[in-house]
């Protein structure tokens, strides 16, 4: 990146063809603090790992593209069981193992003055990041996370899902009336869709419904633009509220997102597969990384574009971290999971696509001297240049030069 060509003006750039409305919003989101900056620019940090020459020579695995400490949650998998993994993949990609691994250790550094952190506190939780990944890794052996595995913070999350029902949820996001549900669009983070888009959208459902051969289960009955998230604000993206099962209470929501390319295959030398889209790229990865898959999870076209589509659950969750940091050795359990859990995603999704085999991964994790520190020190590099370009885009935005725009009020769509 030139003198003249700064992080505003990458990200202004990146940016350019997305929705106002929703545009604004996400600026207003990142300038809000570094870490949302941080979440919302994956593809600006990326380009400073190429510009930085992290080397490539640690073996190629499939990465999330976007980890840091938020992108860990709760979801139900298709087999009905909850479980707490990496939970986005749409900057997925093939690339060397630690690329993931330092981008979640500079994630640490860059949370840590919100969660009351000092430097050393998170150089340190960064550090057992690295070595709790380098030992699952050499061990081997791919585990997961559901109920009865967890323990901590995390166990504490998922004991306290079990009091949330579906139909809660749709109380909480819909109105009902005359046995008929609508979105609830005052206390809700959604935006009113078009009548056009409404159109659009129940055409979408017919088609999905006869595809899946369940009609009835995808009958159309309301939709909304969503606003959820940082990176993926301003694509399109939709809930839909579905028949479901017989019953209103029986109601279901569906999230339809748009897949746009992984901004770290744009960087990584490595070589990627020719995917038939974005979409089938994203749930692809995530089937691989993942020990079980969302339910209804899949890729879809709509309106000839690439999208992904999943069901809204009142089980997706994710760690409240202030809350978890006020205990250090609650927030020390919890990171050292997370690093389980990547390394755990690599592994299950070894040899798969031109992924190394877990052999491979074992050696190269056996024959990693000082792994910790030298990630350590990669990871405050990178952290010190999230600072200055958070800087450089606070400054545009306070000068007029990006436009933010407020968040709706009420709970996440």
């Amino acid at each position: 990146m030139t003198a003249a060509t700064t992080a505003a003006d990458t990200i202004a750039a990146y940016n350019a063809d997305r929705e106002p409305e929703r545009l604004g919003m996400k600026m207003a989101a990142m300038r809000a603090g570094i870490f949302p900056f941080y979440r919302g620019t994956a593809h600006l940090f990326w380009r400073r790992v190429r510009e930085a020459g992290l080397p490539e020579t640690a073996p190629a695995v499939w990465c999330s593209g976007d980890l840091h400490l938020e992108n860990f949650g709760t979801y139900r998998g298709d087999n009905s069981l909850t479980y707490f993994d990496v939970n986005d993949f749409d900057e997925a990609a093939l690339a060397p193992c630690v690329w993931e691994l330092v981008r979640f250790m500079t994630s640490v550094l860059v949370a840590a003055p919100s969660l009351g952190i000092d430097a050393k506190e998170g150089r340190d939780l960064a550090s057992l990041a690295a070595q709790t990944y380098r030992a699952e890794l050499a061990a081997g052996k791919a585990r997961w996370i559901e109920r009865r595995t967890a323990d901590g913070a995390i166990g504490d999350l998922m004991t306290g899902l079990k009091k949330r029902t579906q139909k809660r949820m749709l109380a909480r996001r819909t109105l009902l009336r005359k046995g008929r549900r609508t979105l609830e669009m005052r206390n809700t983070r959604m935006l009113p869709a078009t009548e056009a888009e409404l159109l659009r959208l129940e055409k979408f459902c017919k088609v999905l419904g006869k595809a899946r051969d369940a009609e009835h289960y995808f009958n159309f009955l309301d939709g909304a633009r969503r606003v959820a998230g940082t990176g993926s604000l301003g694509s399109d993206r939709f809930v839909i509220l579905v028949q479901g099962n017989d019953g209103p209470d029986g109601n279901v929501l569906l999230d339809l997102k748009q897949a746009t390319p992984s901004s770290l295959a744009q960087v990584v030398a490595t070589a990627q597969p020719d995917w038939a889209d974005d979409g089938h790229r994203i749930v692809a990865v995530q089937h691989r990384c993942q020990a079980v898959a969302p339910a209804l999870l899949g890729a879809v076209s709509y309106e000839r574009q690439s999208f992904v589509i999943k069901e809204l659950q009142p089980s997706a969750d994710r760690l409240e971290l202030s809350d978890t940091a006020k205990d250090r050795p609650r927030l020390a359990h919890a990171i050292r999971t997370m690093g389980r859990l990547l390394a755990w995603a690599q592994l299950r999704s070894s040899g798969q696509g031109g992924s190394a085999t877990v052999d491979d991964l074992k050696a190269y994790a056996a024959g990693e001297k000082d792994f910790a520190v030298r990630l350590v020190a990669i990871a405050r590099d990178l952290h010190a240049v999230v600072v200055a370009d958070y800087r450089n885009f606070s400054a545009a935005c306070d000068d007029g030069q990006i436009t933010v725009a407020a968040m709706p009020k009420g709970q996440p769509a």
